[in-house]
């Protein structure tokens, strides 16, 4: 936990939201074991991301999974491909990642707040 709490607007500037994974392949070239994944976020919003997610997620079972990701930080280069945002996901002490997700279906670029 961090002793420092964010201001309401600074959390309202972390621009969450849901989109739907269309494309899921093992991600070769990364150092780490890892998945890349391409996101519809709704009205032509396609975005590329890189998550270290094999722990619990195979590619195949990735497909039509809605997630929650941040979606306003700059692009950062992983190995050879640029992401695009950053799946959300926990973290247990193992490392392992659970994905985060709406509870029920929702609409592509619906924000979180």
């Amino acid at each position: 936990m961090t002793d420092r709490n964010l201001s309401w607007k600074e959390f309202m500037n972390v621009e969450m939201r849901v989109g739907t994974i269309l494309e899921a392949t093992p991600f070769e070239e990364a150092r780490n074991p890892s998945i890349k994944l391409k996101i519809d976020f709704g009205e032509g919003d396609v975005r590329k991301s890189s998550a270290q997610i094999t722990d619990f997620y195979t590619p195949e079972a990735l497909i039509g999974k809605q997630i929650i990701a941040v979606v306003n930080f700059p692009p950062k280069q992983i190995a050879n491909m640029m992401s695009e945002c950053l799946v959300l996901g926990s973290v247990n002490p193992y490392g392992e990642v659970t994905l985060l997700q709406p509870e029920r279906r929702v609409k592509n670029g619906e924000r979180i707040g």
